[in-house]
């Protein structure tokens, strides 16, 4: 309302005073009524890294989830594509190049403007070879480089050299840089923003005053006031603290404990059913290992790899470990993906019998009860897990039996996941690892990091120069065919083949396809937990703790 002069003009401007404070009022108090309590749950290990760029284990991509602003979201509950700092968005035809029409007024945590100058600047960092970015790895269809075009502050289009599948949902994992901010990937446009660390004991997030979302009432986003999250690998204690009430929800609940609180507190308790993620174990085929050459030929061998994961009964590990809250592995796909997954794979059948037949056709004979190479060498290797994590051990006591029933030893060693992580990835020192991978999208394009031989999470053999087997460059010819493509069914052609190639040859023996069981005290407001990562604070921004 404008008012133009005299005595009423006066007592507009005082009556528009009272008016603007009472707004401002009523303002503090909408954005603050459901902004209320801090949310409390751990970590499973020390993050790696706060460059959302660099992310590439579970407690980093947690801070980024929380913490990073992205152009488009992949709702967890509905799986459908939403817009979040983009308001629109358009892929071309030829699937190389999307348009972006970018939200303004916002702000990052420390102030910054963004912009789209903030967007090219990520994207620039994020396909940069030297960085070697494992949610970059997902853009890689194609040899070449990637051009951004500024159109306004408001829009930008990025072109990619070969067409990228599914080119706008890779953007869910992509959270932006500033350009200019001093505070780096500190500054951040999520609902959340890194307050205060202290290395292995916790990592206190709070809210983001300057998050530009809002609720259907006008009230801005988020509720909480803060997320603490401690660090705890052992999980006896995390439930232990869950029970006393000292944190509130569990995102991944092992099935014993979930069990145990189903039976006297079943209102605390979900299972989604099936979830994306998967237990596997692999073997050391890193040529640069300090291990002995016989022992190197053993896992190189994709014989000897289909007749140790012939031995392993899944279906005991499905019962007796998860207690039924788990099903036996087909492949790199678990049967919840219901488009992507290969129909025609079935589990591997429990064949002991099979098995050592298998390997004695390749040399290898029974001596007093032990296996042993065409050398005389015993057949003896170490399983790592980290410490910590009973499922885990307890699998590897299990597989340790059913291997010790063809002749094979099997010790069995826990460590701390830094320790675990630096000989997986930095030394090589190890003969078998068993791990789990947490599948975060659908989209076959999100595995790239692993199936490409050139990638770090390679794991069995990383950043390979060249593909060392002819397997491997078919799997890179079929990730890239398949990230290229425009036509779902040709996409779907290509990667049935990666996942027969991945049963065939036995780089990870899949173990079993985990539930998505969490706990969530009645404190909570607004959980609704789902499959997809991450199962309970997906819709962080909305949840309070009252």
């Amino acid at each position: 309302m404008i008012r133009r002069q005299g005595r009423l003009a006066g007592m507009e401007t005082s009556c528009r005073k009272v008016i603007v404070v009472s707004i401002v009022c009523l303002g503090i108090l909408a954005g603050s009524a459901l902004a209320q309590g801090e949310l409390r749950f751990c970590l499973r290990s020390e993050p790696k890294t706060f460059d959302p760029l660099k992310v590439e284990d579970d407690a980093s991509a947690a801070i980024r989830y929380l913490a990073g602003g992205v152009l488009l979201r992949m709702n967890r509950q509905t799986q459908a594509l939403e817009p979040e700092l983009a308001e629109s968005w358009k892929v071309s035809k030829d699937g190389k190049q999307i348009t972006f029409k970018l939200r303004t007024g916002i702000s990052f945590s420390d102030g910054t403007p963004f912009s789209a100058e903030d967007v090219a600047y990520t994207v620039q960092q994020l396909m940069d070879p030297a960085l070697h970015s494992p949610t970059g790895d997902a853009f890689r269809s194609g040899p070449g480089s990637v051009e951004t075009k500024i159109i306004s502050p408001g829009q930008i289009s990025i072109t990619f050299p070969s067409p990228v599948a599914g080119l706008d949902r890779q953007f869910d994992q992509v959270a932006i840089l500033s350009a200019h901010s001093a505070k780096k990937e500190m500054a951040v446009l999520g609902p959340f923003m890194v307050a205060d660390y202290k290395p292995g004991s916790s990592l206190l997030l709070k809210r983001n005053p300057n998050y530009w979302k809002t609720d259907a009432q006008g009230r801005k986003l988020p509720y909480l006031d803060s997320v603490r999250l401690d660090i705890q690998p052992n999980r006896d204690v995390e439930m232990l603290r869950f029970k006393r009430g000292e944190i509130d929800l569990i995102n991944s609940l092992d099935s014993e404990y979930f069990d145990k609180l189903a039976a006297t507190s079943p209102q605390l308790v979900h299972d989604a059913g099936p979830s994306l993620d998967s237990e596997q174990m692999w073997f050391n085929q890193v040529g640069k290992s300090p291990l002995p050459e016989y022992k190197k030929n053993w896992f190189r061998s994709a014989n000897f790899r289909r007749a140790v994961s012939a031995a392993i009964n899944r279906q005991d590990l499905a019962r007796v470990v998860f207690r039924g809250h788990a099903q036996a592995a087909v492949g790199p796909v678990s049967p919840a993906n219901k488009f992507w997954f290969n129909a025609a794979l079935k589990a591997e059948a429990y064949a002991p019998d099979a098995a050592l037949h298998a390997l004695q056709g390749e040399g290898f004979r029974m001596e007093n009860g032990a296996l042993k190479d065409k050398e005389g060498n015993a057949v003896v290797f170490s399983i790592i897990t980290n410490a910590g994590n009973k499922y885990r051990e307890r699998m590897a006591t299990m597989i340790q039996e059913d291997l010790q029933k063809i002749g094979i030893q099997v010790n069995l060693v826990t460590l701390d996941f830094p320790s675990l992580i630096e000989r997986m990835t930095q030394t090589f020192d190890y003969e078998a690892i068993l791990l789990g991978l947490t599948n975060v999208g659908l989209d076959p394009s999100e595995q790239m990091n692993v199936w490409l031989s050139s990638s770090e999470n390679h794991q069995w053999n990383p950043s390979e120069k060249v593909p060392e087997t002819a397997w491997e460059a078919e799997i890179d010819r079929l990730m890239r065919a398949q990230a290229s493509s425009a036509d779902p069914r040709k996409r779907k052609e290509s990667f049935d083949r990666v996942q027969e190639i991945a049963v065939e040859q036995a780089p990870f023996l899949y173990l079993v396809n985990r539930n998505a069981l969490s706990a969530e005290a009645a404190s909570v407001q607004g959980t609704s937990p789902v499959i997809l990562v991450p199962q309970t604070y997906w819709n962080a921004e909305r949840l309070s703790v009252k």
